[in-house]
């Protein structure tokens, strides 16, 4: 191969990276095998989500409970999941903030994610001895790891990446997750045949294992970066409120478009995932072909967000910072949503969908990652976390219930109400832009936090 080529010199690029920044390499890591034990299970959520025994989803007093009142639970079976899900969200909140509140970031990163692994060994004997309810259950805790998992990750790496960094290497990191995202499915479709639903929680216990073994490894390059910019230390308990992140949502503008930025992501997301379903069952009888439909929508996500935050993010992020990564989506979405309002086919959706979700994964999320490496630890673990889970969920269910509503009417009602999503979500990002150029640069934040120990020095 020719030692100038693009595909060598992307590589020797990506190897320089890894020179210059030691951490870079453990971060890889544990975002790869985050997703990867996350995507292990997320077939198994799908699965449950569309089974046709209730049983297996719902507790006996649940069914029950609507059997009653004359209602049909499997009629309403993701509404049901996503009512469920968001209450969980309000309750564990609470009991979050107070966690890093109260704790250094040495005990409730690993204590989260010990909790993780602790509760998949208690699914792996409920899947084991088919325990009724099972579903429901693994559905609202899969929903919680995804979003709280997660948010942390990208919580941390703020703490171990400056903004430079950031624009650098998000790009890098999102494509290990992907590679990830890609190896869970496989590892799903080729063993679950041969060990089992209930060994799959195993298997992505393993995974979270090495995430545990990442963080403590990241953390020195934490602590490093924190006493190079006197910032304060992630090693003390951060104390404040325990509903602070709430707070400062409702009291930052930078955060309130940040949450309304999600807020229309997710329900441009979810108006297209119900809709989605309904068409197929419309057009693909057989569940072999629906099947078929939704790996191949998959596939061709997984391989865009990949070939772009290979080849764009890290471009995009460093040549024009935020900008572009946030905007760039809405207007794709908008073009999308419109051609489905006049059109909507099962091939065009599943190239509405490939586009949303990919641009999402690698645009979207690094750009908003990348703004909070500017901010406060409070603004990055409490109301960043607040809006990953809370505020995200809170999203999923109102546009759950409104696609129920709005679908009686028909599929281009639905995409004609996605328009306008799609709308206020490009305009969520231009308002998030305008707010994120009122932050102070990484260098003068520095220079003022040794401005003020130096006047403290003095005094």
């Amino acid at each position: 191969m020719d030692p100038s080529s693009p595909a060598t010199t992307r590589f020797g690029r990506f190897r320089a990276a890894l020179s210059e920044s030691p951490p870079l390499l453990w971060a890889f890591v544990y975002f790869f095998c985050l997703l990867s034990g996350y995507y292990v299970l997320r077939p198994v959520r799908e699965a449950m989500a569309a089974s046709s025994d209730v049983q297996a989803v719902f507790p006996p007093a649940m069914i029950e409970f609507f059997a009653v009142r004359g209602l049909a639970l499997k009629d309403f079976t993701l509404q049901v999941l996503f009512t469920c899900t968001f209450i969980i969200m309000l309750l564990l909140q609470p009991a979050y903030g107070w966690l890093v509140s109260r704790y250094p970031r040495r005990v409730f990163l690993p204590a989260v994610y010990g909790f993780f692994i602790g509760t998949l060994l208690l699914f792996y004997v409920l899947f084991d001895s088919g325990m009724p309810g099972r579903g429901m259950a693994f559905f609202l805790w899969i929903a919680v790891f995804n979003l709280f998992a997660v948010a942390v990750f990208w919580s941390f790496m703020a703490d171990v990446f400056s903004n430079a960094e950031a624009r650098k290497f998000y790009g890098y990191i999102g494509a290990a997750g992907t590679v990830g995202a890609i190896l869970g499915p496989v590892l799903t479709r080729t063993f679950v045949e041969r060990i089992g639903i209930a060994n799959l929680m195993l298997v992505s216990a393993g995974f979270l294992m090495v995430c545990v073994v990442c963080q403590l490894r990241l953390r020195l390059w934490a602590v490093a970066r924190e006493q190079e910019r006197r910032a304060t230390s992630g090693e003390t308990p951060m104390g404040g409120e325990v509903l602070a992140g709430l707070k400062l949502i409702a009291r930052e503008p930078l955060l309130r478009w940040l949450a309304s930025l999600v807020v229309m992501g997710v329900g441009v997301g979810t108006l297209l995932y119900n809709e989605q379903a309904a068409i197929v069952r419309k057009f693909y009888t057989d569940p072999a072909a629906s099947t078929a439909y939704y790996a191949g929508i998959d596939m061709a996500v997984n391989a865009l967000t990949l070939f772009i935050q290979l080849l764009v993010t890290r471009w995009l992020l460093r040549s024009f910072g935020v900008g572009p990564a946030l905007l760039i989506p809405g207007g794709a979405i908008i073009l999308g949503y419109s051609l489905l309002a006049a059109s909507p086919l099962p091939m065009m959706v599943a190239i509405v969908q490939v586009v949303t979700r990919a641009s999402e994964f690698s645009l979207t999320k690094p750009a908003r990652e990348t703004i909070y490496t500017r901010v406060d630890r409070e603004w990055r673990y409490k109301a960043g976390a607040a809006i990953d889970t809370v505020i995200y969920r809170g999203g999923d269910l109102s546009f759950v219930w409104l696609h129920k509503f709005v679908s009686a009417f028909g599929s281009s009602a639905v995409f004609g109400v996605g328009l306008l999503a799609a709308s206020a979500f490009t305009f969520s990002g231009w308002k998030l832009l305008r707010e994120e150029r009122k932050l102070p640069s990484e260098r003068d934040a520095a220079s003022g936090q040794r401005g003020s120990s130096r006047a403290d020095a003095a005094v």
